[in-house]
């Protein structure tokens, strides 16, 4: 973790992103005010209501998109696109070539970084045994499971040795018991690392399980409503699952959601019908 005196790895400072025209009544405001930090080695999760905006700071943070007012720094400098060297994306979809092998597939994503050829077996391979999939290597993706392949896009996201890692619902598309396996795992790694993440998620179990801090966000137009420290050591054992501590936690966490995604149903419902 960061101490009281470092840079954070990322800082958002007033962010408002919009879309549409700025006058129109139709405008749709996804980001008002925003100003969060993830400090350095921490997993910090964004959690919310469906269309808050989670996914949206996500990609402000990234350099792939640019804010309407406010600004984002990552390591103190001001970002004004995609920043390669410094931050590498999981997504929920693993976009892995079907005709490459696992171990091929991470390679290429070296090659786009324009690591010399001598270097990327090695890196490659370093990957892979980090999230346990070394004896997978020489698979295609059409060969091995949806958490397999989860565990191969984290493994691409290392093998860049970025220093933070933005991961927009990586587990979302598995089921419950891979996602608390691929959970545990990414915490054992988080202990091993200096890695700065970014983790947006819809479970409340992964929020609390995963982060050193949760960002609860409203109901559109998106905001920090609060949030929330994990004083919980990593790597996380599955036995704090279990424990009173983790219950409040995730008790609290629905108690601060509830009304948003109760706003958030009655928001659509409001436009369905106006659109009908």
């Amino acid at each position: 973790m960061t101490t009281a005196n470092s840079t954070p790895a990322i800082e958002a400072i007033n962010l408002t992103q919009y879309y549409g025209d700025a006058a129109s009544e139709n405008r749709v405001t996804a980001l008002d005010n925003v100003s969060i930090t993830a400090e350095r080695g921490e997993l910090l999760c964004l959690i919310g209501p469906s269309g808050c905006g989670k996914s949206t700071l996500l990609n402000i943070m990234g350099g792939l998109a640019m804010p309407k007012s406010g600004q984002l720094l990552v390591n103190g400098k001001p970002i004004t696109g995609p920043k390669p060297d410094d931050i590498a994306f999981v997504f929920q979809e693993s976009p892995l070539f079907p005709w490459s092998t696992i171990v091929e597939n991470i390679k290429v994503g070296l090659e786009f970084r324009g690591v010399p050829k001598e270097e990327r077996d090695g890196r490659a391979w370093s990957a892979l045994e980090a999230v346990g999939l070394k004896p997978f290597g020489n698979h295609f993706p059409g060969q091995i499971s949806g958490g397999m392949k989860q565990r191969a896009q984290l493994a691409r996201a290392l093998s860049l040795n970025t220093d933070i890692i933005l991961m927009d619902e990586p587990f979302g598309a598995l089921d419950e018991q891979t996602r608390m396996v691929l959970g545990e795992d990414l915490s054992v790694m988080l202990s091993k690392t200096e890695k700065t993440i970014v983790f947006v998620t819809h479970s409340l179990v992964e929020a609390v399980f995963l982060a050193d801090r949760v960002a609860i966000m409203t109901s559109l137009p998106g905001q920090i409503k609060e949030i929330i420290e994990i004083d919980e050591p990593h790597p996380r054992n599955p036995d704090f699952i279990m424990s009173d501590k983790f219950n409040k936690l995730r008790n609290h966490l629905y108690a601060l959601l509830h009304d948003e995604i109760r706003k958030a149903v009655e928001r659509e419902s409001a436009l369905s019908a106006k659109r009908t």
